[in-house]
C-alpha cells in the first residue's frame, strides 16, 4: 500500500481542496519520494500543488484507504496567501465543511473530513 502525505488546510469554518481536470476534488497532498520525511511531502506537495507555503505540518492521524494509505497533516497557512493551482492541478478553493458532502469528492477525501471533524469534538 502506498503511503500518502496528506494536507488539512483550514480558515475558520472552510478547507483548502484540490482537483486535476475531469477529476474529483481531493485534499491537498501525494505520494512520498524515496527517504523523504512525511511532513516534509506534506509540505513540498502543498507547495506543488497550490503554491502555498505551509509554516509547518502537525500530524493529526493515520486514515487506510482502498489503495493508499494517508498520514494526514494539518499546516497553518497565512490569512492573505493564495492559493494558485499548480502542477497536475488545474483548481483549487476553499469550501466551507458543510459544502463536503455535496461535492464531488474523491473517497477518501470525505472519510477523512469526517475523522477531522469527529476528533474536534472530542
Amino acid at each position: 500500500m502506498k503511503k500518502r502525505a496528506t494536507v488539512i488546510c483550514r480558515r475558520g469554518k472552510r478547507i483548502l481542496l484540490v482537483a486535476r481536470s475531469q477529476s474529483k476534488w481531493a485534499l491537498p497532498g501525494g505520494i512520498l519520494k524515496h527517504g523523504e520525511h512525511i511532513s516534509a511531502a506534506a509540505l513540498r506537495e502543498l507547495k506543488e500543488e497550490t503554491r502555498l507555503s505551509g509554516k509547518s505540518a502537525k500530524y493529526l492521524f493515520d486514515f487506510r484507504g482502498k489503495q493508499k494509505h494517508h498520514h494526514v497533516f494539518s499546516c497553518e497557512i497565512s490569512n492573505r496567501a493564495k492559493a494558485r493551482p499548480s502542477n497536475e492541478i488545474s483548481k483549487c478553493r476553499w469550501v466551507h465543511l458543510e459544502d463536503i458532502p455535496r461535492l464531488l469528492t474523491s473517497a477518501p477525501t470525505t472519510d477523512i473530513v469526517k475523522l477531522m471533524g469527529q476528533r474536534r469534538k472530542k
